[in-house]
């Protein structure tokens, strides 16, 4: 009788699971902020100007952004792995906190309340806080 083996996982297979992780735990916590953020009272509306009403910042909508930013990010990694592999997981980290820092600027541009702005910072940041450091550690380095 033969017993199976099983091969251990590929380099590629093992990067592609830590990446998706990466993604899905960045996107879960920006869920779990909002809800924080909607339990201690924040509104989430954000006037749009032009006589509109105003939009509402709802679960969902956070959830497709944190995915769509996320996997964004997971792409210039991939493509910076290819182009400028020594140095990829630095630069990614650079851009990755730039683009960061640089949402806040919408966030505190809004038409909004206070708290509304502190719970949507704190979203943002929940996301970079969970992607940043997990995509980084996946990075393949070397020539």
């Amino acid at each position: 009788m033969t017993s199976p083996t099983t091969a251990a996982p590929s380099a590629a297979t093992s990067t592609v699971k830590s990446r998706a992780t990466a993604v899905a735990a960045a996107t879960v916590a920006a869920a779990l902020v909002w809800a924080l953020g909607k339990a201690f009272g924040a509104e989430y509306e954000v006037a749009q100007g032009d006589g509109k009403d105003p939009m509402d910042v709802n679960v969902g909508l956070v959830i497709v952004f944190a995915l769509i930013s996320s996997l964004l990010g997971w792409a210039l990694l991939a493509v910076l792995e290819k182009f400028a592999r020594p140095k990829a997981a630095t630069i990614w980290v650079v851009v990755a906190t730039v683009v960061l820092v640089a949402s806040y600027g919408m966030v505190f541009s809004a038409d909004t309340t206070g708290g509304t702005k502190t719970a949507l910072a704190l979203v943002h940041t929940a996301v970079g806080a969970v992607l940043i450091p997990m995509l980084w550690r996946s990075a393949r380095r070397g020539a």
